[in-house]
């Protein structure tokens, strides 16, 4: 099973956010990118209900899996997972998205200093051809609560291991807010962290980090590049370690840029599972 997959923080519509800055010039270029990297699943971070609205609209090939994290609905910040529909059944019952907090199914719920609600949202494909089974896992982190990003990938893990007993592939993207010495890091790719175990979960590979061990240049969050030397690597894409990784890139979109983030992208392959 060969997948491409993007995780993409889109920066959200922002009044303030004038000229090229604006979404309204910036969804065109990101509509583009997406079609030219021929994108399986992509996970989008901080996208207002418009702005997912106008994506699903562009991308006429894609279903689209994901709520607001205010309430559940249409208010407030998605970490969304669009699939292309040729290629994957989705299996409704079995996707979801939960609360990063003590009270996971309490919408708009946040116990853990974080100050905004923070969510992760998965859902259960089938490819088409192959039959195949794949988890896909996509969140987005707190700034500024690491206690919160622990939490939030312990919950996320012990869901995991869960609802796939049959331990079918796993991708598990997003913006982490957490740069590769990050104790979340650590443990989502199965290393010794301050962030405790869980049983069952042995932890996955992150494509870039195989792929590109002594590369310089891998910053994701630029802030629209005001700085070029303020930059980090948050945003990550984790597979099952089964995975054969045949490219993984920081895709340093130039000017006029499409987001204060670069995307993120992988292309990867699943051996088959009976």
């Amino acid at each position: 099973m060969n997948l491409k997959l993007m995780s993409f923080n889109l920066r959200y519509e922002n009044e303030k956010d004038s000229g090229k800055r604006a979404w309204r010039e910036r969804v065109i270029g990101i509509v583009r990118l997406i079609r030219s990297q021929e994108v399986d699943v992509l996970g989008i971070q901080e996208g207002k209900h418009g702005q997912v609205a106008d994506l699903r609209a562009s991308l006429q090939d894609y279903e689209f899996y994901g709520y607001g994290r205010d309430d559940g609905g249409k208010e407030g910040e998605y970490a969304g997972i669009y699939y292309r529909k040729d290629r994957f059944e989705v299996d409704s019952s079995a996707s979801g998205m939960i609360w990063l907090s003590d009270t996971p199914g309490v919408k708009g719920s946040k116990t853990w200093g974080n100050e905004f609600p923070r969510v992760a949202t998965w859902v259960r494909l089938t490819d088409r051809a192959s039959g195949q089974g794949l988890w896909a896992i996509n969140m987005h982190l707190d700034h500024r609560s690491q206690i919160s990003r622990e939490k939030g990938v312990r919950l996320m893990a012990k869901k995991l291991v869960a609802m796939n007993p049959e331990r079918d592939p796993v991708v598990w993207m997003g913006d982490f807010n957490a740069v590769e010495n990050n104790s979340v890091y650590s443990f989502l790719g199965g290393k010794s962290s301050t962030v405790d175990g869980v049983d069952g979960f042995k932890g996955l590979k992150e494509a870039y980090g195989v792929l590109h061990p002594g590369e310089e240049k891998r910053g994701t969050l630029h802030f629209w590049m005001s700085d070029p030397d303020r930059q980090w690597k948050v945003d990550h894409i984790f597979v099952s370690k089964s995975a054969d990784i045949r490219a993984a890139e920081v895709l340093r979109t130039g000017e006029p840029y499409l987001s204060d983030h670069f995307p993120v992208y992988a292309e990867i392959t699943f051996p088959y599972t009976d």
